[in-house]
């Protein structure tokens, strides 16, 4: 029988991550904060953990996939975290974006345990969660890395070793920068074609067949186009990113001002009601400066 593997976190993402592991013959432990989100996991033969420090007593490696820095803190250091379990040789996997700083401090207290931590946030929405080909960005010790790898095997096709502890989630950050601003982007280019006239399904074939493709182009401009705001990826998570990307842009000097530009649109969007629509909700900001809307 292969190790038992946990999974912390069973939301848009982490719910089918966990099911390519249980898919993949992996024994495994859950927990989730509203333990009904567990449900079709359990059906399908996967055991309830109590708390992350209950998983952590009964797996080789653990993986993490909440929503921001202190629900990460709160599972790793919390009274029931996975640091009350850790022991030596453990691999923490965390997939969430959040802090670098925050990631570097839970590796050391893990490394006091002789246990690992990988900073593992991916890229490819819950599109890529669903199809296992999300891309993977890791930081952490390469020897953890190298061991947990043909497990991560099963959740994404570009899983790539970033460097030391906190890398993978500067790199997440990267990530982000292109995300968002090409979601950007895409909305000013439908709204100006809506308002010049243009048939807005012939204008997306004709620029989505050259240099002007993306994957904001392919999967959100269609949902732009019908209206359909349903989160991929919510507003209020990306505007978590932008706030860590924008904290770590000042610790280092660094002037991002199409990205400041987009934090300060999502924001216009949370305050229409639309944090928990898609980011590609951003779409009816661009339009209302137009006038389009």
């Amino acid at each position: 029988m292969r190790n038992t593997l946990a999974f912390i976190g069973t939301g848009i993402m982490g719910a089918p991550m966990a099911g390519h592991l249980l898919d993949a013959g992996f024994p495994l432990l859950v927990h989730t904060r509203t333990r009904s989100r567990a449900d079709d996991l359990i059906r399908r033969g996967a055991r309830w953990a109590d708390s992350p420090a209950v998983a952590a007593a009964a797996a080789g490696v653990i993986f993490i996939c909440v929503p921001d820095t202190p629900d990460v803190q709160a599972v790793v250091l919390g009274p029931r975290g996975i640091l009350a379990s850790a022991r030596p040789g453990q691999i923490v996997v965390d997939h969430s974006t959040i802090s670098p700083a925050a990631t570097r401090e839970m590796a050391r207290r893990l490394a006091e345990k002789q246990a690992f931590l990988l900073d593992a946030p991916v890229s490819g929405g819950d599109v890529g969660a669903r199809n296992a080909a999300l891309s993977i960005m890791v930081g952490g010790d390469r020897a953890a890395f190298d061991q947990a790898r043909p497990i991560l095997e099963h959740l994404g096709r570009a899983i790539l070793y970033c460097g030391p502890s906190g890398a993978g989630q500067l790199t997440k950050l990267v990530n982000q920068v292109l995300v968002s601003v090409t979601n950007l982007a895409v909305c000013e280019a439908l709204t100006f074609a809506k308002k010049t006239g243009l048939d807005l399904q012939t204008t997306l074939a004709a620029v989505s067949a050259g240099a002007a493709n993306s994957w904001q182009l392919a999967n959100l401009a269609p949902k732009m186009i019908a209206r359909d705001f349903t989160p991929g990826f919510m507003i209020d998570l990306m505007q978590k990113d932008l706030r860590l990307l924008m904290a770590a842009a000042n610790e280092s000097g660094v002037c991002l001002p199409a990205s400041s530009l987009v934090h300060h649109l999502f924001t216009s969007a949370q305050a229409a009601g639309l944090g928990k629509s898609g980011t590609q909700a951003l779409y009816t900001v661009i339009q209302r400066l137009a006038a389009e809307e």
